[in-house]
Order: C-alpha cells, then sequence, then structure tokens
C-alpha cells in the first residue's frame, strides 16, 4: 500500500497545495527525502508565483497530479550537506529553479542542457527518481541534487527569486539567437513577468529595445520606468506600418493566441521571432514572410544549469532584479486571483517567513 505524502520520507515539510481543478491552495503536512551523498537541504525563505503554476494549479495543460504544491523560483539558506558535496556549505544562499533532475547521459546532458533533456524533471508535479512526487517552493524545507542547485549572489536580493524562471527564460534566447550583441534593435511583445525581464536583459546587454503592447497603460512604465526605447501598440496599423524592416530580432512572451505576421513584418531580413510564452493553442504560421525575408521562428525554455548561474551572476553585475510584490505565503490563492487579471507588476513573491 502507497504511503502518505506525509509519511514517505523522514523529513517533515510544510506547504500549501491544491487537491482539485479549482486551484484552491490549502496547507499541507508532506516530507521531503533524507539528505543524500550529493544532496543539499534548505530552508526556502521566499518564493515566487509563476504564470505556470496556475496552469498546474488548475490543470490547464491536462497533466497535473494532485495534490500539487507549485513553486520554481525557490530562494533559501543551507542547513545540511550530504557528504559528497563541494558547491555548497551551511549557511550558503542558493536558488533551484524549474529542474530538479535529468538523464545526466544525454548530448543535452553533457552540453550543460538539462532543460532540453527528455527525462528532466521539473521541480513540482513530477515523478523523481525515487518514484515519489515532487513538490515545489510553497512549502518550508527542500531537498534537492546540488548540481540542480545555483549559487545565490551575495549582493543579489533573495526577493529576486523570479530570476529563477522569468530571467533564464528570457536571458537565454538573447544569448542563444545572438540578440545579445550592443547596438541591435530588439522587439518585446508583451510585458509582463517574462517581458519586463527580457527589456531589463536586452537593455543590459546594450540593444536598443522596443516594447510591443495591446495595452496603452504601459507606454509610460515601459519608457519611464524600465528604459525602453520605444515603444509600439500592436492594435494601431500606424505603428505597426511605421516599424516595418526595423527589428532584428523579438521575444515575445504572450501567452495568450496571437497573430505573428504583423511581427514578422516589422523583422529585417534574417531576423529572429523568438517564443517563450506557453500557448497551449496552435498559432497560424504566415509562410512567405518567413521564405522572402529569410526570417525565423523559434522557441525556447528556460536555461541549463550553467547558464542559469551565468545570468544570475551577470544579473548581480548589472544589479538587475526583477520588479517584484513580497507576500505573505497565506496571501497566495489572492495573488493567484490578482494574476489571472495581470493585477501585478509584475511577479507576486512569497515570503515564507512573513505573517
Amino acid at each position: 500500500m502507497a504511503k502518505s505524502p506525509e509519511e514517505e520520507h523522514p523529513i517533515k515539510a510544510f506547504g500549501w497545495a491544491a487537491r482539485d481543478t479549482s486551484g484552491v491552495l490549502s496547507p499541507f503536512n508532506f516530507s521531503r527525502r533524507a539528505t543524500g551523498e550529493k544532496d543539499v537541504q534548505f530552508k526556502i525563505l521566499y518564493c515566487g508565483v509563476c504564470h505556470t503554476d496556475l496552469h498546474f494549479l488548475k490543470n490547464e495543460w491536462g497533466v497535473t497530479r494532485y495534490p500539487v504544491v507549485p513553486g520554481h523560483e525557490i530562494v533559501g539558506v543551507v542547513t545540511e550537506v550530504g557528504n559528497k558535496v563541494d558547491k555548497f556549505k551551511i549557511g550558503d544562499k542558493i536558488g533551484v529553479g524549474c529542474l530538479v533532475g535529468s538523464c545526466q547521459k544525454c548530448d543535452n546532458c553533457a552540453n550543460d542542457l538539462e532543460n532540453y533533456c527528455p527525462k528532466q524533471i521539473q521541480t513540482y508535479g513530477q515523478m523523481y527518481i525515487d518514484g515519489t512526487m515532487t513538490y515545489g517552493g510553497y512549502s518550508d524545507i527542500m531537498v534537492v541534487d546540488e548540481h540542480f542547485a545555483v549559487r545565490w549572489p551575495e549582493n543579489l536580493p533573495m526577493e529576486a527569486a523570479p530570476l529563477l524562471c522569468a530571467g533564464i527564460t528570457t536571458y537565454s534566447p538573447l544569448k542563444y539567437y545572438g540578440l545579445d550583441k550592443s547596438g541591435l534593435n530588439i522587439g518585446v511583445v508583451g510585458l509582463g513577468g517574462l517581458g519586463h525581464m527580457a527589456v531589463k536583459f536586452a537593455k543590459a546587454f546594450g540593444c536598443n529595445v522596443t516594447v510591443i503592447s495591446t495595452s496603452p497603460s504601459k507606454e509610460e512604465e515601459a519608457l519611464k520606468h524600465l528604459g525602453a526605447d520605444k515603444f509600439l501598440l500592436s492594435n494601431n496599423p500606424e505603428h505597426i506600418q511605421g516599424a516595418m524592416n526595423t527589428l532584428d530580432g523579438i521575444i515575445d512572451t504572450v501567452s495568450a493566441v496571437h497573430p505573428l505576421l504583423p511581427y514578422l513584418g516589422m523583422l529585417k531580413p534574417h531576423g529572429k521571432h523568438v517564443i517563450v510564452g506557453a500557448i497551449p493553442q496552435p498559432l497560424e504560421m504566415p509562410v512567405f514572410p518567413l521564405i522572402l525575408g529569410r526570417k525565423t521562428i523559434a522557441g525556447s525554455a528556460m536555461g541549463g544549469m550553467k547558464e542559469t548561474q551565468e545570468m544570475l551572476d551577470f544579473a548581480a553585475k548589472h544589479s538587475i532584479t526583477p520588479d517584484v510584490e513580497v507576500v505573505a505565503m497565506d496571501y497566495v490563492n489572492t495573488a493567484l486571483e490578482r494574476l489571472v487579471k495581470s493585477d501585478v507588476k509584475y511577479r507576486f513573491v512569497l515570503d515564507m517567513g512573513k505573517k
């Protein structure tokens, strides 16, 4: 007979879980595995609230297994290390993002691309190698293989936890697709949790940044607060026409169905349109703009462990942090309701010690 989540491991843990597709979270007692020889145990201090959490809580992608404890933007302090751990010591600041495991054998893993490993293990909602469910960062304690943890820079605020998802999800495509060169013209579609990080990283790389949005109210935020160079309304034909053939690349962060044709028109020949928003429905892809301009539509997901550490170190060096609203754990259901309405600039972060 299978053991209950509270009994399957020796370390007692407490978190907040959803039990059904309502997505409503409530207190949940469960357990974490004992600290193995390559494991790090840490106290969770902050955890970001990602739009992916919403999808999982409500089983919108059809893969959720309940109960689910979300959270994959996790920062804390090390409390115990295994006897073969060499990356961390007790008292170190530590971060865990979207992954807690991979095969460590395939070509992707060999090239520090664990995020593309076909046997990757997500931080929550998947079976771990021991056959038990992974539980995320909406909780008080965690145990993780040191390979899937990153060192948190001393000069980076710990509430900047969303760097571990929103940060790396936008940093990685800018780097991989060569959109990190000073002087390039980069478009950012959507100004939310992902979009505002894309703007910050692109500006730090020395790019000229154009924010493209459906919301006129975001113009001042984009230009004055985030430092974008231009702001365009995607539903304004004059704006679109004026930007034709001006962009070297686009980071598309929108997670709802939207037309690609206007954005492909904004790209210069050989330009790249990179989709990072998780859109559940198929998009219509116009072929002629791709062929006639040798343009690319591509995708990107998170980053490997080496690149995630590189991103954190870059963020610390350039003082790049997400704009967050820090809330107590028991506010989480209200935070999720507000997230559905985009009523946050730009990420909620749960403070595990805040009352």
